[in-house]
């Protein structure tokens, strides 16, 4: 079968377009694992040197642990345009090793291998809805707007619970958690494929590769945290 010209470019656009597409997105998950490493070697330091656990466990300092990742965040994404690549990387690391503290008292409250499992878990639904998320051919923005919305609602009831102490709220908390990083994961991942389509720069690309790797780490990281909460089995 023969093609003129005109079609061989828009194949050959194509398949390079695929092609730029698929790199981008595995330079994304890499940064995320490596962000999801960085915060593992973090947690462990914590865990293992009272030093570190003093200052963690020191009156007041929840609203640190607390404030201090979602500070960072915020200040990623707003000056994510006017910083350089190699600035931004930083930042992302440096978010990555204080969440790795920030949850170290949380973790401490269960067993390893409740721990180890629940990471196990968290990894197999993630990895199931963000290949849905690249693969399929339906429109996810309904879905990440509804899910951003629950989102507002959980976080608003879980700063509400840190004063109650409610276990219920905590249970109710969790469970929707769970819906709605799972559901976000998937659109996530969706997005970043428009990301990359209206990225014009390597230096652009490079940026938005971080800040994709950023949100899907949110999303594995709540996700997680929500798991383990609802099936962690608690130290004795």
């Amino acid at each position: 079968m023969a093609y003129d010209n005109r079609t061989v470019q828009r194949s050959g656009q194509v398949a390079a377009f695929e092609e730029g597409l698929r790199g981008f997105m595995q330079r994304v998950f890499v940064y995320m694992a490596l962000g999801l490493g960085v915060t593992g070697i973090a947690a462990f330091f914590a865990a293992t040197t009272p030093a570190i656990q003093a200052v963690l466990y020191a009156p007041g300092m929840i609203w640190v642990t607390i404030l201090a990742p979602l500070a960072v965040v915020f200040f990623l994404s707003f000056r994510i345009n006017s910083m350089s690549f190699s600035a931004a990387q930083t930042t992302f690391w440096f978010y990555a090793a204080l969440m790795g503290l920030s949850i170290t008292p949380v973790l401490m409250m269960y067993q390893v291998e409740s721990v180890a499992r629940i990471f196990f878990i968290t990894a197999s639904v993630f990895g199931t809805m963000a290949l849905y998320g690249y693969t399929t051919k339906k429109d996810l923005t309904s879905l990440g707007s509804f899910m951003f919305m629950g989102l507002i609602g959980v976080v608003i009831a879980s700063l509400v619970n840190l004063f109650l102490q409610s276990s219920m709220m905590t249970l109710v908390t969790s469970a929707l958690s769970v819906i709605i990083f799972t559901g976000l994961t998937a659109y996530d991942v969706q997005k970043l494929k428009d990301i990359y389509y209206e990225a014009d720069t390597p230096e652009a690309t490079g940026k938005m590769a971080v800040m994709g790797a950023l949100n899907l780490y949110l999303d594995f990281i709540n996700l997680f945290m929500a798991l383990l909460r609802l099936f962690g089995t608690r130290r004795d």
